[in-house]
């Protein structure tokens, strides 16, 4: 297992680890309801921002995945956040052995293309790295720039379900070395 996110680029974007001093941004960017209206419904706490945090850190030490803080590479401006983890989600179907991608970007970014060429960077990445495992993704229904950038990273809708009490669809992926 590596103990850190390996640094990754992309034209615009570096991605690379998760560092403490990533808290200041990570609460603003949790905290803006234009980030969080579709990824759980409610801003989030300090408490809850500091835990994702430290869990995106954990994620890399103890399954050798994870996610990756993105940022400008001109600039060096926090972009959002983006990777695979394994969340132990109570859903149906089941995630189980699938590594689950997500993006999420603070709001002054949004539109701007930056997800897509993240979600791009990191499932190649993925390709790379999960053998012939599929990856996964769970986006809200209502999410249609989210639903976008998974049907051009190449995900195909597996089910519609409920989760917390809101409607998504489940998507998967497979590696591009078994892709039709």
């Amino acid at each position: 297992m590596s103990s850190a996110a390996p640094v990754l680029e992309t034209q615009r974007l570096t991605l690379r680890p998760h560092r403490v001093t990533d808290f200041d941004d990570l609460l603003a960017m949790w905290s803006d309801p234009k980030v969080t209206r579709h990824i759980g419904g409610k801003p989030s706490t300090r408490e809850e921002v500091w835990s994702r945090l430290l869990r995106y850190i954990g994620h890399w030490t103890a399954l050798g995945f994870g996610y990756w803080a993105l940022e400008e590479r001109s600039s060096h401006r926090f972009v959002g956040e983006a990777g695979f983890a394994d969340f132990k989600r109570d859903i149906q179907p089941t995630l189980d052995g699938m590594p689950e991608a997500g993006w999420v970007l603070a709001a002054w970014s949004h539109g701007g293309g930056h997800a897509t060429e993240a979600a791009e960077r990191i499932v190649r990445w993925g390709d790379d790295h999960f053998g012939q495992r599929k990856t996964s993704c769970v986006v809200a229904v209502e999410n249609l720039q989210s639903l976008r950038v998974a049907a051009k990273t190449g995900y195909r809708e597996v089910a519609r379900t409920t989760y917390h009490g809101g409607p998504v669809i489940v998507f998967t992926r497979e590696p591009r070395s078994v892709a039709p």
